[in-house]
């Protein structure tokens, strides 16, 4: 009987032995299958476009048609400024928002805009170009930087709302009861106590939802359009490198085609060090809270 017994627990030893082995080969290869694709459109825009970054990419402006060389000077400024001026109309009306919803959001108001910021953030990008179209740009009878940067400040408001409104709700209850205690409004508590105790995860959300306007190019087609020139004003129509890469690839010169590999590349690059510096940011927030 014992013999019986012992055999018994040693075959449903390697049994669970067996089918753990297998659930884990069979995750890895879940998880490499999944990283396929990310290091195949990786490698092969690092293929295409690295051997068409060099000094005049950086520091030229496009030439016309029919001349080779040239860079993408103007559309690398353009794509900072764009980014700029976005951040600067969305990230902070979607940190209000995130406020406002945490610490001061109750009732049907606050389901109201809770409901209207997933809306948000679900919306095409391109019905968001539309709307500044019709908004700005009709009003001002001409494409701008200004609408540009108000369509990608847009595309951030929800991603930057949620993503503070989440953060705040982490912050312990009794961190604001200590700061009512002393006699400190409420506001004041909100923004010198609760908001200040996660500044470093905040600013990963604001660096993830740049990261992801960065690449749009529909809005930008309706709202900041391009140009070849150097940026004279915010009133002025800009250019950026999703919009140039789009040009550029649709054209029929093998010459744009390379460097709109080279502009792809860039992109990636930019889109991966924000990333980056947002994981580093994690991490070294986790670390000082320990």
């Amino acid at each position: 009987m014992k013999r019986r017994f012992s055999d018994y627990v040693f075959r449903s030893y390697r049994k669970r032995k067996s089918v753990n082995a297998a659930m884990v080969a069979a995750l890895v290869a879940a998880a490499v299958i999944a990283l396929i694709p990310l290091v195949s459109v990786f490698g092969y825009v690092l293929q295409k476009g690295l051997p068409a970054l060099n000094v005049a990419f950086f520091t030229e402006l496009p030439k016309p048609v029919g001349e080779t060389g040239g860079g993408m000077a103007n559309a690398l400024l353009g794509t900072v400024t764009l980014v700029f001026l976005g951040s600067l109309f969305g990230v902070p009306w979607g940190i209000a928002t995130g406020l406002y919803l945490s610490e001061y959001g109750r009732g049907r108001l606050a389901g109201v805009v809770r409901f209207s910021a997933d809306m948000l953030a679900s919306i095409p990008s391109i019905i968001i170009g539309l709307f500044i179209y019709a908004l700005v740009v009709v009003t001002m009878k001409r494409f701008s930087a200004i609408a540009g940067g108000l369509a990608l400040g847009l595309l951030m408001i929800p991603t930057v709302a949620r993503s503070s409104e989440e953060l705040l709700k982490l912050v312990p209850e009794h961190i604001r009861e200590a700061g009512l205690a002393l006699g400190l409004p409420r506001w004041k508590v909100t923004l010198w106590i609760v908001l200040r105790g996660i500044r470093g995860p905040i600013t990963t959300g604001v660096m993830l939802s740049i990261a992801r306007v960065s690449g749009e190019t529909a809005p930008l087609l309706f709202t900041a359009f391009s140009n070849r020139f150097w940026q004279r004003g915010l009133d002025q129509p800009i250019s950026s490198l999703p919009v140039q890469i789009y040009t550029y690839a649709i054209s029929p010169y093998e010459d744009w085609h390379q460097q709109a590999w080279a502009g792809a590349l860039m992109l990636v690059m930019l889109v991966f060090a924000m990333n980056l510096l947002t994981r580093l940011a994690l991490s070294s927030a986790e670390r000082a809270r320990k």
